[in-house]
């Protein structure tokens, strides 16, 4: 792999790890030529594991031998830049205190078939914006047992970079596509839906009727408006966790992670 010292922020190939938006990275028109940055060796070890495919590496001197060293093992004849600390934190914004970035190929998302196939609990995150929520949700979502994550246009991407970091690197390990806002194809493919809402038609979410579904889809709402009233009407169950203290909700992240462990596949 090649070493390249940089001593300038124009240096070509960096541009990817600080003037790029994320929007410039997803590159929405030519998707296949999309890249997205993992932070941290752990987190990027992961992705590596999970078969995406490294790109480029930033990282400080200490590190080529050191917490990146398994890295560029495994990376093959890929660029590393590396640089002066405070000239690489001006690039990225921010200290490497984690020491290594990671560019990284953006694949092409799977169908929403072939995500659900097989499984028995999917998330349908709709409208969920703060890339903080996203990364929390999938970590949850790791954790606890679902099977697929689903994704509504309208929700931040998973791939973003603080996304990525706060997820663990769970956004490598559970298959996750888009999807409308229909879930047409859900029904089709014999999932139950649940909305998590707080209406008068709600069932708690200790409810045993739920546990017995084979196939079901929770479906997680905004962080301030919640879920879309014609997406809670067609819902097949309106769920609710109960609360206490007149507390009237829960932060969409800490309410999935809930709904994932009391409605797991038994």
């Amino acid at each position: 792999m090649p070493i390249i010292e940089i001593t300038s922020l124009d240096h070509p190939g960096v541009e990817v790890f600080g003037t790029l938006t994320e929007a410039q990275l997803r590159n929405r028109l030519e998707p296949d030529k999309g890249i997205f940055i993992a932070e941290s060796p752990k987190v990027i070890n992961v992705a590596l594991d999970a078969g995406y495919k490294p790109l480029s590496l930033l990282c400080e001197r200490k590190h080529i031998t050191g917490d990146a060293a398994r890295i560029i093992e495994r990376s093959g004849d890929i660029p590393v830049y590396t640089g002066e600390r405070q000239l690489l934190a001006s690039l990225t914004g921010y200290t490497l205190t984690r020491g290594v970035l990671c560019a990284m190929r953006r694949p092409a998302p799977p169908t929403v078939a072939q995500v659900c196939q097989g499984a028995r609990r999917v998330v349908v995150i709709d409208g969920v914006v703060d890339t903080t929520n996203i990364g929390a949700i999938f970590r949850s979502a790791a954790a606890l047992g679902i099977d697929a994550v689903l994704l509504t246009p309208d929700s931040c991407d998973p791939l973003n970079r603080r996304a990525v970091r706060v997820s663990m690197g769970s956004v490598f390990l559970v298959p996750w596509t888009w999807t409308d806002s229909s879930f047409a194809e859900l029904k089709e493919l014999g999932f139950h839906t649940a909305a998590m809402a707080l209406s008068d038609k709600s069932i708690s979410i200790d409810d045993p009727l739920l546990r017995h579904i084979d196939r079901l889809a929770i479906i997680m709402g905004t962080e301030g408006d919640g879920l879309p009233q014609a997406t809670i009407d067609h819902a097949d169950h309106v769920v609710r966790i109960p609360m206490a203290h007149n507390v009237d909700s829960l932060n969409v992240a800490a309410a999935a992670a809930v709904a994932f462990w009391e409605l797991r596949a038994r």
